[in-house]
């Protein structure tokens, strides 16, 4: 990048806790300025903005409703006036809420669909749209690759188990969405999965028990939260990759485990 230009600018959902959180710093330590997304963690985000201006010199919180398309459609606008750009988006946010094969409903599907899945595409939507009308104001060279979108996925898409059922099908049409907008939004943006393994526990598990489940890989531990971030700053500097899922589990995917982490 030309040392005259402006740092770079991610938007990254989810971003005022837990894993969203991580990847923000990570990526303000690296030198992008910083969008956090939130929908309800306000006194988190504020943290997050204030510890990723201190690294990066600047970050800015912007608060929408995954779930509300027309809120979607305007959160990239925002961020643009704000910044004056954006160059990559990480879709961190996830909506988690158990169901079962007995138990699924069109609501519960709907609900994981529309913050899981939708909100992603019509993000990196946005993003190529705005990449685009770039490149028309201003003759850019050397920019194959810049620009991406990082999908934070799931490591039990490759290690299916009938738990979390319409939060899993989210993930699964989130990753087939993978291939089909590397290949739409080409060469503009990038899109890569990036798919963890258990990273973090919940109010599911306890101390002990999440300790014992993470050491169940090949590897002797699953990702970590420092892990998660590395690659998906890795998937944003190489500007050859597209269109794949990287996955960051300790070779969890490769163990067959009837039930979800948090219910074994």
């Amino acid at each position: 990048m030309n040392p005259a230009s402006p740092a770079p600018v991610v938007l990254v959902t989810g971003a005022a806790r837990r894993l969203g959180r991580e990847i923000a710093l990570a990526l303000a330590a690296s030198g992008w300025r910083v969008a956090v997304h939130y929908r309800s963690s306000k006194e988190d985000a504020i943290k997050t903005v204030a510890d990723c201006a201190e690294l990066a010199g600047d970050a800015a919180s912007f608060c929408v409703d995954l779930d509300d398309e027309a809120a979607v459609r305007g959160l990239l606008p925002q961020v643009v006036q704000h910044f004056g750009q954006v160059d990559a988006v990480i879709n961190s946010a996830s909506t988690f809420e158990h169901d079962s094969a007995a138990s699924f409903s069109f609501a519960s599907l709907e609900k994981h669909m529309r913050s899981n899945t939708g909100a992603a595409i019509v993000l990196a939507q946005a993003l190529h749209a705005h990449v685009v009308q770039r490149q028309e104001q201003v003759a850019v060279t050397g920019q194959t690759g810049r620009f991406a979108v990082i999908n934070l996925l799931d490591q039990k898409l490759w290690n299916p188990n009938p738990d979390f059922f319409s939060y899993t099908l989210s993930k699964a049409a989130l990753e087939a969405a993978n291939t089909m907008l590397a290949i739409a939004l080409a060469p503009q943006v990038r899109v890569v999965g990036v798919a963890p393994g258990l990273t973090l526990t919940s109010h599911l598990l306890s101390d002990e028990k999440f300790q014992a489940l993470h050491k169940l890989s090949p590897l002797g531990r699953s990702s970590s939260p420092a892990d998660v971030a590395a690659t998906v700053r890795f998937a944003l500097e190489n500007a050859s990759i597209t269109g794949t899922t990287l996955l960051v589990d300790g070779g969890q995917h490769l163990m067959k485990f009837e039930r979800d982490f948090s219910l074994m």
